[in-house]
């Protein structure tokens, strides 16, 4: 009985100590976010005054590259035939844990930094879902991982993974089909936004394609009768669209952008496109809402009496969510708390709201309790569901914009090129590197996380809805 008692007294002290030694290497990579601080603010602000848009963030994919390289990482760049797009390594063996980083803009949101809409270029890009602190954020915590790395602390490898074009092409379809994710144990990602939480939720599942109508031109006044009009295929299809609205299901959405409907009033137009997107919080949905919005476009083709054309652009999958993954997230976020403002980060927040018409209830930054998932959550859509599908993905949201900011608008383009949204990228970093902590040192934590993504897989096979061929590097 007393070498029982020993044993287990013995236990306790190694565990008591293993949760000690995980306890000193999380503030070890908060002190190293910290000390990383003014280069990723310098980081993030260069990546958003350049506000690059999808395939073409050569500044702010070089800029993330330089700043990998001079901290030891091992970088391949041009990965998956795209040149903005790239893998930085470091360590070796097992486990293998990865974390996303994006960088790409949105067209037409150039904004000053400030709480009035200004644009800082006319009719240029603006970074308005926060991807400038984003992939600074992810590769911060990825240097901080590196370091412990280094110091012979942990095992294992640090993959980070420069993911452009996110909000248009999605282009981690790409680096998926290149494999590029398929030795990571785990994948780690985060994402701006305007309260702080351990996400647990899925996203939505997206379709994106072109349809394009071909007819006859003909004089509009004088013989109009020889003329087939593209555009009334395109009016019929759009009319089709909108009827069918009514007979959808709640959880699915159907966008479309008229991308030519005509040049010239007086001549029947021989062609129109429209850029035509489903979703819905699952791909099986989204796939049968797509099959009949296809099947519309030959209706309104005969309707018209011309001819068409349908391209698949890209489709991604919902997120397959880790709950065993939140919930060390969560416990990551409470021990770093809330995150604190100054009375002029509150006013810039409430003249931003008081701008976009929201409550003037200013910023918030306390941590939100962990969520129970939903079996149909509404929102975006995101290429880190392709990525989930193949990896364990965990991930978290951390504040960079004041509460209820409409996202993809000036308002967070503002926010995330001054304090507000450099706060809370340091703060996902350090989020970020804790959690890493966790991934690499507990292997009970591992197998959980790996466990709950073969159960949320289940039998399904992963198949990339992605036409053939380079992606589209200098699109229409």
């Amino acid at each position: 009985m007393k070498k029982l008692i020993i044993l287990f007294l013995a236990f306790g002290a190694i565990s008591t100590l293993s949760a000690q030694n995980k306890k000193d290497l999380k503030n070890e990579v908060i002190a190293s976010v910290e000390n990383q601080s003014e280069q990723l603010i310098n980081i993030s602000d260069t990546i958003w005054a350049a506000a690059e848009v999808a395939f073409q963030e050569k500044i702010s994919s070089k800029t993330l590259i330089e700043y990998a390289k001079s901290n030891g990482f091992i970088v391949e760049e041009g990965v998956a035939e795209t040149p903005t797009a790239f893998v930085a390594t470091y360590g070796s063996g097992k486990p293998v844990i990865g974390i996303l980083g994006e960088f790409d803009a949105l067209p037409g949101l150039s904004q000053k930094a400030t709480p009035q809409k200004l644009a800082l270029k006319k009719g240029s890009a603006g970074h308005g879902c926060g991807h400038n602190l984003f992939g600074t954020a992810s590769l911060g915590a990825a240097v901080a991982i590196k370091n412990l790395i280094a110091e012979g602390k942990l095992k294992g490898t640090i993959k980070f993974f420069g993911t452009p074009a996110e909000e248009k092409f999605f282009g981690k379809l790409w680096m998926a089909r290149a494999g590029l994710f398929d030795d990571l144990d785990a994948c780690v990602d985060w994402h701006p936004a305007d309260h702080t939480e351990a996400d647990v939720q899925s996203s939505l599942a997206l379709v994106d394609f072109r349809v394009e109508f071909f007819g006859q031109t003909a004089h509009a006044s004088a013989d109009p009768w020889n003329g087939r009009s593209a555009s009334d295929a395109l009016e019929l299809y759009t009319h089709g669209i909108n009827s069918y609205r009514e007979h959808i299901k709640p959880t699915v959405r159907i966008h479309y952008h008229i991308q030519d409907g005509g040049q010239v009033v007086n001549v029947v137009p021989d062609y129109s496109r429209l850029w035509v997107r489903v979703r819905d919080t699952k791909r099986k949905g989204m796939n049968e809402v797509y099959q009949q919005v296809m099947k519309m476009a030959e209706g309104a083709a005969i309707l018209a009496n011309v001819d068409y054309k349908i391209n698949l652009i890209s489709g991604i999958h919902e997120i397959l969510p880790n709950r065993s993954g939140g919930e060390a997230v969560q416990k990551n976020l409470e021990q770093l708390g809330d995150i604190s403002y100054t009375p002029e980060e509150q006013d810039f927040a409430y003249k931003i709201q008081e701008a976009t018409s929201k409550p003037q209830i200013g910023i918030n930054g306390k941590i939100s309790p962990l969520k129970p998932t939903a079996e149909h959550p509404m929102g975006g859509s995101t290429d880190v569901g392709d990525v989930s599908f193949l990896v364990p993905v965990v991930r978290l949201g951390v504040t960079v914009a004041p509460e209820g900011t409409p996202w993809h608008s000036w308002a967070v383009v503002a926010s995330g090129g001054m304090s507000i949204g450099h706060k809370g990228m340091v703060y996902a970093a350090k989020a970020l590197s804790m959690t890493m902590v966790d991934l690499f040192s507990d292997k009970t934590l591992l197998k959980s996380v790996k466990e709950e993504f073969v159960m949320r897989k289940g039998d399904y096979v992963y198949e990339a809805l992605l036409p053939s061929g380079p992606p589209p590097l200098d699109p229409e």
